[in-house]
């Protein structure tokens, strides 16, 4: 079972766990390919699995199953 976390430094979280090369800024917009909402980076939500593993995910998770794998 997921479990939402709340991060209250939304950029020190990403600079600290973003997994790809040129991190996007909170402020860009991007498009999740997976419910095709377009959204602020800066609203992404963090969820964890039972093993401790930590997922940047869509905005609109857990409707939609998006992670940061899956924004355009």
């Amino acid at each position: 079972m997921m479990k939402e976390l709340i991060i209250t430094d939304k950029q020190k979280y990403l600079e600290e766990n973003y997994p790809f090369e040129g991190m996007p800024k909170l402020t860009d917009k991007l498009e999740c390919i997976h419910c095709s909402s377009i959204f602020t980076v800066g609203d992404y939500k963090v969820y964890k699995d039972e093993t401790g593993f930590e997922f940047i995910c869509c905005p609109n998770a857990p409707e939609c199953n998006g992670t940061v794998i899956d924004w355009i």
